[in-house]
């Protein structure tokens, strides 16, 4: 692609969710013309979008359907859970694919892309293998020792993945994974237990004519294989820092396109081992919302559209801590918004979510501070403050 600064453009978002809202505020901030495009109605991108399509991506009719339609410049998958190869299709018809057609279906799956860095990039990942069946996950699982980490192949923001500490435990592991499982694979891929200090996300950006430049390390904490809370910056060592830079840029570049990329990495007393990467904006960014000058979401609009990225300035140490539901409701409502908001350097974000689920996240904290430590107080703080009720 060559670098187009002619606006606006049409842009399709397969997926609707919080991360593709704040996209999608960040592209008509620039006067684009956004489809959001899920399977569900009143997403949270659907509510900010110019229109919106309910659809199974999982459909090459439906997307075909939708594409023909609205006749889209762009295409930017936001979930894993799409009929990947309709993609090339699109692309093959002069559609651009972000970050590639390629590069999305390498992505949607942990298998494809940890057997790229791995078996042909030579990169060093946790141990791995795969199981279709419970008698598979029970052999691999010795092979590879306990604890061990089992996770489905395709999933959303780290659903159904847990750590497994011995063969008792291999069942429900394995009921789980497949539980919370996207698309249509019964596949799960289970990991030898890396021991870290710090499990960190670098946001990667790859642009069409420009180099690959990267944000400050985030880190962050998961529980129940989604993330909790992340800060900017990671602290973390610079010849570590220098090295996920090294291992980020590799990938993607094996993996081609333009946009943001979410590289992770478990940081070892001695290592920088490869983990996941997800080619779009990440959850653990949302941090970015208030940390630095240009936010995940306008950076991945930039280099999609070809547009410039003079500089990524970390305004202050910050903190995000997700908002989470608690139980079933499809009427909801947020009380203590206004108390979280009190205390200076806080914002908050309502993702606008239809109906609610135990922890289902709803919604973010944000906070500046002083140092990181008083950042992420300051974010868990607000967001304990927040309750979601039921609207009765």
């Amino acid at each position: 692609m060559t670098n187009s600064t002619k606006l606006p453009q049409k842009i399709m978002l397969l997926g609707s969710g919080e991360l593709g809202k704040e996209f999608v505020i960040a592209a008509q901030r620039l006067g684009n013309y956004v489809i959001a495009v899920d399977r569900y109605a009143n997403a949270p991108a659907m509510q900010v979008a110019d229109c919106s399509e309910v659809i199974s991506m999982l459909s090459a009719e439906d997307l075909e359907t939708v594409v023909s339609k609205h006749k889209p410049n762009f295409i930017i998958p936001e979930i894993e859970a799409i009929r990947t190869e309709k993609l090339v299709e699109f692309e093959q018809r002069g559609i651009t694919v972000i970050p590639t057609a390629a590069a999305t279906n390498y992505t949607m799956n942990r298998d494809r892309i940890r057997e790229l860095a791995h078996q042909e990039l030579r990169i060093r990942t946790a141990k791995y293998g795969y199981a279709t069946t419970l008698e598979e996950l029970i052999a691999i699982s010795e092979e590879i020792g306990f604890p061990n980490v089992v996770k489905p192949v395709m999933s959303s923001s780290g659903k159904g993945q847990s750590v497994v500490q011995n063969q008792s435990e291999v069942e429900v592991a394995w009921n789980y994974a497949i539980a919370n499982s996207r698309g249509d694979t019964q596949k799960v891929i289970v990991e030898e237990f890396i021991d870290f200090e710090i499990e960190i996300t670098l946001l990667t950006i790859k642009q069409w004519n420009e180099p690959t430049i990267f944000c400050s390390p985030i880190g962050h904490r998961q529980e129940r294989g989604d993330y909790q809370e992340s800060w900017q910056p990671a602290g973390i060592a610079q010849q570590k820092i220098v090295q996920a830079q090294e291992i980020a840029k590799k990938v993607t570049d094996a993996l081609g396109g333009a946009g943001i990329f979410g590289v992770e990495f478990f940081i070892t007393k001695d290592e920088v081992i490869f983990s996941e990467l997800s080619p779009r904006p990440h959850d653990t960014g949302m941090v970015t919302l208030i940390s630095q000058n240009l936010n995940e979401f306008e950076l991945h609009l930039r280099a999609i559209l070809g547009l410039p990225i003079p500089n990524i300035d970390l305004l202050a140490p910050s903190a995000s801590a997700v908002i989470l539901a608690h139980e079933k409701s499809d009427a909801i409502v947020f009380t203590g918004v206004a108390d979280a908001l009190a205390e200076k350097d806080v914002d908050i974000r309502l993702f606008g979510k239809p109906s609610a689920h135990p922890y289902r996240r709803m919604g973010v904290a944000l906070a500046k501070g002083e140092n990181v430590q008083e950042a992420r107080e300051k974010a868990t703080k607000a967001a304990s403050k927040i309750q979601i009720i039921r609207n009765s």
